[in-house]
């Protein structure tokens, strides 16, 4: 999978001490956009699902974040990264320009399993019109902090 980057340590990537990583390859190509880089699948470096999971792990004190690009452009590859740090009990937010009714809704079977690892989702687009700089966790108002641990409980649909 293209990594762009692994930052541990984030304060501002989801609650508690994170590490984050950050995947290469994006479709949404958002106006303002904090990382265009990340747009180009062929940026950043080729990295084997082990390696990315070993990173993580030598941080036992923080949770994970998934960022970007789009974490959902790879879903194959995160999603196997996503069950192996679940069942190494870490916590997962990711952050997607998909709305949550878009993954829900997907054909792709990897979209749909990775969002079931997952505890909490950042989704929606990030609109340079709705940018709010006072938000905590997210860019632009749009945004929707989405507890899918309790939604799942509450819905059993995903």
């Amino acid at each position: 999978m293209r990594v762009m980057n692994i930052i541990h340590d984030s304060v501002v990537d989801g609650e508690g001490l994170r590490t984050v990583i950050f995947f290469a390859g994006c479709p949404h190509f958002c106006k303002g956009c904090h990382n265009p880089r990340s747009w180009n699948i062929h940026n950043g470096t080729e990295m084997p699902v082990e390696d990315v999971v070993e990173e993580v792990a030598g941080n036992p004190l923080t949770d994970v974040t998934f960022s970007g690009g789009e974490p959902f452009f790879q879903a194959r590859e995160v999603c196997e990264v996503a069950k192996r740090l679940k069942a190494l009990g870490k916590n997962i937010w990711v952050y997607s320009g998909y709305t949550f009714e878009q993954l829900i809704a997907s054909d792709d079977l990897y979209q749909q399993e990775l969002l079931r690892y997952c505890d909490v989702l950042v989704d929606g687009p990030f609109l340079l019109a709705e940018r709010d700089l006072t938000l905590s966790f997210r860019g632009s108002r749009n945004q929707r902090i989405i507890d899918l641990t309790t939604k799942r409980e509450m819905e059993k649909s995903f």
